[in-house]
């Protein structure tokens, strides 16, 4: 006979349902350890099942530790299972593998631990983007679980990395400088001003002017150096200068 006390003994190693476990119980006949099995074993099935099924959505986590930090991307099929409690513990815990294991460590214990929340959770999950970044001054920051930014400085402190992490966030910088900004993209912007310029009744010397104006503006709105630091009124190239730091780097990772 399966007794309650069995049925809760496995939930609570499980997580699963309270009629999952019964069966599991009933089909083992009473033997708890043989029913962990056929759990797992469906799980395993379960997640095959919903392997092909679209997982969109998710969850980005960073952790940090001394000079590394990490980037976890975890996929689900739906925001409301991306706030899963759950769903959200299997992500820091397998962002904690990353900053203390490594990638080859996540790679082969995820399977183990994403198939069991699949079953409980009944949405396809499947492992995204892994990064590890060591050395120099980095700061995160992570906007509504959708969007984090690395910032690696070179000079400052981690507190005015994650500020620029934020800004990176809110403003959504297409160029870090002026030099980054291609050929392609200056050419195609001038043709598109030309138009709205020529409409301007202005002599020529003028309608000159407000088109070096209107490229100037556009392109300080992209390139992140120019643009106006969001807690305050400098520019990032400014706070940066103020702060005797540099950015070497800086990484985004999106759902």
């Amino acid at each position: 006979m399966i007794t309650t006390e069995q049925i809760k003994d496995l939930r609570d190693q499980t997580g699963v349902s309270v009629m999952q476990c019964k069966r599991a119980l009933e089909e083992a006949e009473g033997n708890v350890e043989k029913a962990l099995m056929i759990l797992r074993s469906k799980s395993s099935d379960i997640a095959q099942k919903k392997g092909d099924r679209d997982a969109a959505d998710g969850l980005v986590v960073t952790k940090k530790d001394g000079d590394k930090t990490v980037v976890l991307v975890l996929n689900c099929e739906t925001d409301f299972v991306a706030k899963n409690d759950d769903f959200v513990t299997l992500a820091n815990t397998l962002a904690e593998i990353l900053l203390t294991e490594g990638k080859d460590a996540v790679e082969a214990k995820a399977p183990d631990m994403i198939n069991p929340v699949i079953q409980k959770i009944g949405e396809n999950i499947k492992l995204g983007e892994m990064l590890e970044i060591k050395g120099g001054t980095t700061g995160a920051y992570i906007h509504s679980g959708k969007l984090g930014v690395v910032v690696e400085l070179e000079g400052g402190d981690e507190t005015l990395a994650k500020d620029i992490a934020m800004h990176i966030a809110a403003m959504k910088p297409a160029y870090l400088s002026a030099n980054e900004i291609p050929e392609t993209a200056r050419t195609m912007a001038r043709e598109l001003f030309e138009k709205e310029v020529a409409e301007s009744d202005k002599p020529q010397d003028i309608k000159e002017k407000m088109l070096e104006g209107k490229l100037s503006t556009y392109f300080k709105e992209l390139t992140l150096l120019e643009q106006v630091f969001i807690k305050g009124d400098m520019t990032v190239q400014n706070l940066l200068t103020s702060k005797n730091a540099s950015i070497a780097n800086y990484t985004i990772v999106r759902i």
